[in-house]
């Protein structure tokens, strides 16, 4: 699948019907976002089962002032509706390749263990 443009009147609806949504907020003027698009699409392409959609935030201003974007690129992703990654910058694919793995592991559902609460505060 490729990537979808999401704007105000399937952006909600595209999060929380799929199970895993990742999102590029982008502009036209970016070169990072430029170069970045290339190796986003390329992703879409060998994740079919993965929705990847892209934001332009010039023409989206609301929606990517509602999700904080500061900088871009920016790369969210959703796991059954709630916000499971968030990172500003272009990613190299075999970073984008390890997001995409971690994001299927992981269950948004289940509370960080005691363990690695432990490990954070120390």
């Amino acid at each position: 699948m490729s990537t979808v443009e999401l704007g105000a009147e399937n952006f909600e609806r595209t999060v929380s019907e799929n199970e895993i949504v990742f999102v590029d907020f982008w502009a036209s003027w970016c070169g990072p976002c430029r170069q970045f698009a290339s190796v986003y699409e390329k992703a879409s392409l060998a994740h079919p089962e993965v929705v990847f959609g892209k934001l332009d935030t010039e023409a989206e201003r609301g929606l990517a002032s509602a999700a904080q974007i500061t900088s871009i690129p920016t790369l969210m992703a959703f796991k059954n509706g709630t916000l499971v990654f968030s990172q500003p910058g272009a990613l190299p694919a075999p970073a984008l390749e390890q997001v995409i793995a971690a994001v299927r592991e992981f269950d948004p559902t289940r509370a960080p263990s005691e363990d690695t609460r432990a490990r954070r505060s120390a």
